[in-house]
């Protein structure tokens, strides 16, 4: 059998304000309505329910059971509703900048640089996205993307954000050398191409057993392992500057080797126009330009913290 559709919003706007006041006079001056107007609303859900929800006394109203029962669902509805609203309205009233990029370098970078956003730019709405790996093709829901991918791949829409260098990273105390590196466990992203043999033929290292390997689907959960004193870590100076800056990683050894991967900026064309993009897009310049100013010192901060 088909369900009864709800009762009219006006009616029950009437009985709230009429069970509050427990007067269809004053409900119908705070809900600017003749007093009889009220009344009929109230005696039309009441028709509607099959039930009476007040008692109709001399000088005042009385709500009956049923009127008891309903009333905090009635004002339950009307307070969801009210929060929903809102919130819609708030949200269309700020203006929202979708940023979109891989889960290590949102954690990695873009927040703990977030601070710096919002001294700059204290109004800016971000809605961040990520993803687990790059998509092949441009988000098309996304203001502003951020991509990881090996630099001599297309890249039309998008402009180089860093030359990053790779090295082994692991924890403060944690105690490895290169002789006896077969001993220690290295910690890979898979997909990446920061291997230990890449690094070691960079590095000019004489051949000799590597470490025991354990890949990662994600960068930040590999680094998380390094920091544990699980092992080794293969990072690269944007993923680790920040870890690196605050001691909860180091550089055991000084020898780096330059990645084929880096980050690239793009604009969605249909966001060039949007102040909040561009004002984002160049404060991610800015940023990146400082951590590389930085990075010098972070070498010896690093193998000698």
């Amino acid at each position: 059998m088909q369900e009864r559709a709800l009762p009219p919003l006006n009616w029950l706007r009437a009985f709230e304000a009429a069970a509050r006041h427990l007067s269809f006079t004053n409900a119908a001056g705070e809900l600017n309505m003749t007093q009889s107007a009220v009344s009929q609303h109230i005696k039309s859900l009441e028709s509607y329910l099959g039930q009476p929800l007040f008692y109709r006394r001399t000088r005042h109203l009385e709500l009956t059971v049923l009127g008891q029962n309903y009333l905090p669902v009635v004002r339950g509805a009307f307070s969801t509703l009210t929060k929903g609203t809102r919130m819609l309205m708030s949200t269309g009233k700020a203006r929202v900048l979708r940023v979109k990029t891989n889960m290590s370098f949102s954690t990695a970078w873009l927040a703990p640089h977030l601070p710096s956003l919002y001294d700059r730019h204290p109004d800016i709405h971000l809605y961040l996205t990520t993803a687990i790996w790059e998509p092949d093709q441009n988000a098309p829901d996304a203001d502003v993307e951020i991509r990881f991918q090996v630099s001599d791949k297309s890249t039309s829409d998008f402009e180089r954000l860093t030359w990053d260098h790779y090295y082994p990273v692991c924890a403060p105390n944690y105690d490895v050398s290169l002789e006896a590196i077969h001993n220690h466990r290295m910690f890979y992203c898979t997909g990446m191409l920061t291997t230990w043999d890449g690094w070691a033929e960079a590095a000019d290292l004489p051949s000799s057993p590597g470490p025991r390997t354990t890949h990662g689907q994600i960068l930040t959960t590999v680094m998380a392992a390094a920091e544990s004193g699980a092992g080794l870590a293969m990072a690269h100076d944007t993923s680790a500057a920040h870890m690196l800056r605050t001691g909860r990683l180091i550089r055991p050894f000084v020898q780096t080797a330059q990645m084929q991967e880096a980050y690239y900026l793009g604009v969605n064309p249909a966001a060039r126009d949007n102040s909040d993009a561009q004002n984002f897009a160049q404060w991610v310049r800015d940023e990146m330009a400082a951590d590389q100013a930085r990075r010098p010192s972070l070498g010896w901060l690093a193998t000698h913290a």
